[in-house]
């Protein structure tokens, strides 16, 4: 008799676009006074906020796979994550200076 044989499944990606779109949401990106090209860079994919702008976004970079950053976590290079709303998160160059980018979920469909 032949030994069963063993099949090892290879551990699965998560796309977070695909987490975002069975949400109900399309990553769109709208800028406040970007640097040309700053906005194709970030997209939203998700926000959790609470009602002191603190919480956490899930941002895509330079169409990577979307990662969770914390309000003050730095983005990128002179990118830090300034505050979030539901449905929204500003970026900036630092936590305290003026916000340079706005990223918006599209309005949920009803």
């Amino acid at each position: 008799m032949v030994p069963p044989a063993v099949i090892l499944a290879a551990e699965a990606a998560v796309d977070p676009a695909a987490v975002g779109r069975l949400l109900g949401a399309s990553p769109v990106a709208a800028a406040v006074a970007p640097a040309p090209g700053m906005a194709s860079r970030f997209v939203l994919l998700g926000v959790v906020a609470d009602r002191s702008s603190q919480g956490a976004a899930l941002i895509a970079v330079d169409g990577k796979p979307g990662r969770p950053y914390r309000v003050g976590s730095k983005i990128d290079e002179g990118i830090v994550l300034q505050a979030v709303e539901p449905r929204k998160a500003r970026l900036g160059p630092a936590a305290e200076a003026e916000t340079t980018l706005v990223l918006e979920l599209p309005p949920l469909k009803k």
